[in-house]
């Protein structure tokens, strides 16, 4: 027998906003919203860079990858999060373990591979922007596919073990998660097991997480290194003006995830709607928001989209 089926425990409860149940039924409707929006865009991208033969180069193909990450962040958490709000009658919705467990995999496992590919995408920069001549014979089709494969397979085998290390654990009487959905850290912590290998395989994990932020940050410095020696400003603005785009979604992936860390390790008094705000802006607004970004930022995707759309209406 499992150590899991020897439990106490067999149901968490995944909380939605306290202090707000009353308001859960409006406050479903701009999260279905933003659900409808960040699936319908990213799901655009990946339809407009399939179609188009002109968008079929490295950029594109990254940036296809981060939009599939994104998808994957957004149907790893819609099925709590409207079974939460929908039923707006209860403070918290139960979820068995198996199902917490795969949940957080697939959260996890998105999120590392969303790290990784950002980290990818500032290498792809610095290479167009450091070496353009050499740019399109070093990033070839098939070398940004096999990458592709090398990242999936990374944040599949970076997470894998945490459902596992999960299941081995005991829980007795608490049972009540501090998010909509599950996590890693949030679930352990309600173990009354030794949970010290979760504590350390997590811990790893993030640092991981984290050198790929390090590594992003290395990979501008290099950037704004290349572009400083260029001796024409017009040309110094155009090459700063690629990476905008790329900037605005670093930021919108990393602040939250990196607020969220912070306030579960050093917040000793922390407010469980500033947590839960948080926890839903880190799977929510990647998602929704580097659809917009990119489609704002990039000329050739604004473009295909606008094209398609009025073809569409002229019909």
């Amino acid at each position: 027998m499992s150590a899991f089926n020897k439990s106490e425990v067999q149901l968490f409860l995944l909380i939605g906003f306290p202090g707000l149940e009353h308001a859960h039924i409006w406050i479903s409707i701009p999260i279905c919203l933003m659900y409808l929006v960040a699936i319908m865009g990213n799901s655009t991208i990946l339809f407009i860079i399939k179609t188009e033969p002109s968008l079929h180069e490295p950029m594109y193909y990254f940036l296809a990858m981060l939009a599939i990450s994104d998808l994957g962040l957004s149907f790893s958490s819609l099925p709590t999060m409207l079974r939460i709000f929908l039923i707006f009658l209860f403070n918290a919705m139960g979820i068995s373990p198996n199902a917490c467990f795969a949940q957080e995999f697939f959260i996890h496992g998105f999120t590392a591979m969303e790290s990784s590919v950002l980290l990818v995408m500032s290498l792809d920069r610095f290479l167009a922007i450091h070496n353009p001549l050499r740019y399109s014979s070093l990033l070839t089709s098939n070398r940004v596919v096999k990458m592709g494969l090398i990242l999936a397979i990374r944040s599949i085998f970076l997470v894998l073990p945490f459902p596992f290390t999960l299941r081995r654990l005991k829980y007795c009487r608490k049972n009540l998660l501090s998010h909509s959905y599950c996590l890693h850290q949030d679930t352990m912590n309600l173990a009354c097991s030794d949970n010290k290998i979760n504590v350390i395989y997590g811990f790893f994990v993030a640092v991981c997480t984290m050198l790929d932020l390090v590594l992003i940050i290395l990979s501008y410095m290099l950037i704004l290194k290349t572009v400083l020696s260029i001796a024409s400003l017009a040309e110094r603005l155009k090459a700063l003006n690629t990476c905008v785009s790329h900037i605005c979604a670093v930021l919108i992936f990393y602040v939250p995830i990196n607020t969220l860390a912070a306030i579960h390790r050093f917040g000793k008094h922390k407010s469980p709607l500033v947590v839960i705000l948080i926890a839903d802006i880190f799977l929510l607004l990647p998602p929704l928001m580097n659809p917009i970004v990119y489609c704002v930022k990039t000329p050739q995707i604004r473009k295909k989209v606008l094209g398609k759309f009025f073809n569409k209406c002229r019909r």
